[in-house]
């Protein structure tokens, strides 16, 4: 274990300490929110959160790994041996499955439900929801945008922000001026992000019976969608397309690749924004590139058909242990309110689930691209929702890497073969 490790398990069993005492005799109760890392926005919305309660309750902060499975081991391992200090949980959206149906999550009353889903983008309400129940609270969700250098689709005769374009139309575009797509390559869950839009947005599904049993679990990929994801994928990696590095790239080194000077397009998370504004004022990068970028909707993967452009984002969990459920919920009712996700949209860059916090004038002015962002929210598809998503997730990456090995006519059926092998305990990962 490294330093920063060490320091960060001090520090949260030292929470932990605080939130087993559950606020004490003579004071509110503590509830403990596990959070992912993020700029300090949630330990803020837990500080306004706190003082909005009037003395009800109060809310500590409980910084979680920075990976989303190590996230997913810590939480499972605690809420498995009943850990009654788990009060909020800030959850990925792919486990949430796994902790409805393992009983991790407690319910949310029907009056809850229909507050936190007023005005909430579609994609966060589906990916919120597993056996037509809303088992977590959507608090900001995530999708990914096509941004383009305007050189470059100009001079390939596109117009991305006024006419869809598919992926056949930005690999040729790229091909022909000799550029680079950037895409995420890495063996991880990027390329698992990467397979399910593409088999979404060709109608297709990964799972097509989410809700069965492990041993009837029936995979979409040996179909027309797949075999199109496959041959998009496979294409890009042969042809040198996605650069170098291609197989290690990750959202981040494909939005420095996107920077350089043979940048195209790129599918990626808004975040690039301002991490482009940031290197442009540090001098990293040239003043210029601002005014080349451009951004669309999500590529099609055939003309005249919607995209399905990825969902992600961060849910509400309430502990189905904690002593002070009824708080926990009042608490995250309060951390997703509209004013507090416009806050932390425009403080940490991750966009909301309410549609009303677009409309927030500080909203508008941090992310211009806000109302596109709130459309392609809309349109998203979540991942497979499965309690077996990690070995579906894994099955994937193992099957689907390096991207130059794709083949339509033989990796969807690999895949589905490794991973139905392993759903039924035949075959490990």
């Amino acid at each position: 274990m490294g330093r920063r490790s060490a320091t960060l398990a001090v520090a949260s069993l030292m929470v932990l300490g605080l939130a087993a005492c559950g606020g004490g005799d003579d004071g509110p109760p503590t509830l403990t929110w596990y959070i992912n890392p993020d700029d300090g926005g949630q330990a803020e919305l837990a500080a306004r959160c706190t003082d909005s309660a009037d003395g009800a309750y109060r809310i500590e902060t409980s910084l979680l790994p920075r990976e989303a499975s190590a996230q997913r081991e810590q939480l499972a391992r605690r809420l498995a041996a009943n850990d009654s200090s788990i009060d909020l949980i800030s959850l990925d959206p792919p486990f949430i499955p796994e902790f409805a149906e393992a009983g991790f999550l407690a319910e949310i009353p029907d009056d809850v439900a229909d507050a936190v889903t007023e005005n909430v983008v579609q994609g966060a309400i589906d990916g919120a929801t597993w056996k037509d129940e809303l088992v977590t609270v959507p608090f900001w969700a995530n999708t990914q945008l096509l941004w383009y250098r305007k050189s470059v689709a100009e001079a390939a005769g596109l117009d991305p922000e006024n006419e869809p374009v598919t992926w056949q139309q930005i690999i040729d575009a790229a091909a022909q001026q000799d550029k680079y797509l950037g895409v995420q390559g890495i063996r991880a869950e990027a390329l698992t992000v990467w397979i399910n839009a593409l088999v979404a947005s060709a109608g297709g599904e990964i799972i097509t019976n989410p809700e069965a049993d492990v041993a009837d679990v029936q995979l979409g990929l040996e179909s027309e969608a797949g075999q199109q994801a496959a041959e998009i994928i496979g294409t890009i990696g042969r042809e040198g397309l996605g650069g170098p590095g291609f197989a290690n790239e990750d959202e981040n080194a494909s939005m420095l690749l996107f920077q350089g000077d043979q940048g195209s397009f790129m599918v990626n998370w808004p975040f690039v924004w301002a991490a482009t504004l940031a290197g442009v004022e540090a001098g990293n990068l040239d003043s210029g590139l601002v005014d080349d970028i451009g951004w669309a909707m999500y590529p099609s993967v055939a003309e005249g058909e919607e995209a399905r452009p990825p969902y992600g984002g961060i849910n509400l969990g309430i502990g189905a242990f904690g002593d002070h459920v009824d708080e926990a919920l009042d608490a995250a009712q309060c951390i997703v309110s509209v004013e507090n996700q416009a806050f932390y949209m425009v403080t940490n860059g991750n966009p909301a689930s309410n549609t009303e916090a677009y409309d927030d004038p500080e909203v508008q002015k941090a992310f211009p691209m806000a109302d596109l962002i709130r459309e392609s929210l809309e349109q998203a598809g979540p991942r497979p929702q499965t309690p077996y998503y990690n070995e579906v997730s894994t099955g994937l990456q193992n099957t689907w890497h390096p991207p130059s090995s794709v083949q339509p006519d033989s990796t969807p059926e690999a895949a589905t073969t490794l991973i139905t092998e392993v759903l039924k305990g035949e075959r490990l990962l």
